[in-house]
């Protein structure tokens, strides 16, 4: 092979230059421990603290400008302590809409059963399911959450199916939530908050999970008993019109994170998007999609603010949540 007799310090030594930029400083921890400006630091960190940080910065525009907020997150969220922090978004009304999986709905309402327990996630699933404890990650759900959340739940249903049967009125999976929300009567509860405050809770996905479950029970009960989808996805994909601005906070991928995407479609993109995910757009799939992607499809704005935080949701957004909705 012909050796380049050039000197190759030439190639490594090239003058440069200055670009322009704040200058890369992590926090100093000669200062003491200030969480708050440790937070801080981020925006000149680097890597994904940078757009932590742009993050922030964007949610708190989006406040300010009065956007119409939805939040979505994965059920595991909920199975999670991010479901105090979801709460509490709902109980303060710093939320307009929200759009969840199943799990996301029968979670909170289990919770107020009885707590789950911090597990293992190592722990050994015949000898969990022997002593009837579901495992979730590393969290574990006795069944006795979901025998208690059965009895609650069906007698709801039947109080659905009679109205449809003396009025012909079908109900949609948004008033079963909120429903819900309300016979719980619980502080504690998401659900409780959104029925309180008249916050609008989404789950294009009711029959995947333990609710989808009791519903096939009692239709195999009452087999003209319905549940109308069309409604919900025409009430979901109307509560961007008309928006001045709108903003989408997303956790996670999925039918979640497409659903508040897709309402954004009708009014040619949201204005501001926060995705927080730890998902790659290599494969194709929607929860790895970057903002930018969805541009392209007119789900957010050629004029817009976005970021994608590249990481986990339930270690990130009690941190996002502490620069923004808290403040």
């Amino acid at each position: 092979m012909a050796i380049n007799k050039k000197n190759p310090r030439e190639f490594i030594f090239k003058e440069s230059s200055e670009p322009k930029g704040k200058g890369i400083r992590g926090y100093d921890f000669n200062k003491g421990v200030d969480y708050e400006k440790i937070l801080d630091s981020f925006s000149t960190t680097g890597m994904q603290a940078r757009n932590f940080s742009e993050a922030v910065d964007i949610i708190n525009e989006m406040k300010k400008s009065g956007a119409f907020i939805s939040l979505g997150y994965t059920s595991s969220m909920v199975t999670s302590g991010l479901r105090e922090i979801f709460r509490y978004l709902a109980e303060h009304k710093k939320v307009d809409a929200i759009v969840t999986t199943v799990g996301g709905i029968e979670e909170d309402i289990a919770k107020c059963f009885g707590n789950f327990v911090l597990g293992d996630f190592k722990a050994d699933g015949k000898k969990l399911r022997d002593a009837g404890i579901n495992r979730a990650g590393n969290i574990f759900i006795p069944n006795s959450r979901y025998v208690k959340f059965e009895k609650f739940v069906l007698p709801i249903l039947l109080e659905f199916y009679k109205e449809q049967k003396r009025s012909g009125k079908i109900t949609t999976p948004q008033e079963l939530i909120l429903k819900l929300g309300e016979k719980i009567n619980d502080k504690n509860s998401i659900c409780y908050w959104c029925w309180k405050n008249k916050i609008p809770v989404f789950c294009p996905a009711i029959g995947d999970g333990s609710l989808g479950d009791m519903i096939y029970f009692f239709k195999s009960q009452h087999q003209d008993f319905k549940m109308d989808i069309v409604e919900d996805i025409w009430n979901l994909n109307n509560t961007t019109l008309g928006r001045k601005k709108t903003a989408m906070l997303i956790l996670g991928g999925g039918v979640v994170k497409h659903a508040i995407c897709n309402t954004n479609l009708y009014r040619n993109g949201a204005d501001y998007a926060v995705y927080i995910n730890d998902a790659h757009e290599e494969n194709g799939s929607d929860a790895g999609a970057s903002p930018d992607e969805a541009v392209s499809w007119g789900k957010i704005s050629k004029n817009s603010r976005s970021v994608k935080i590249f990481g986990d949701a339930i270690l990130l957004f009690p941190l996002i949540v502490a620069k923004t909705f808290a403040k």
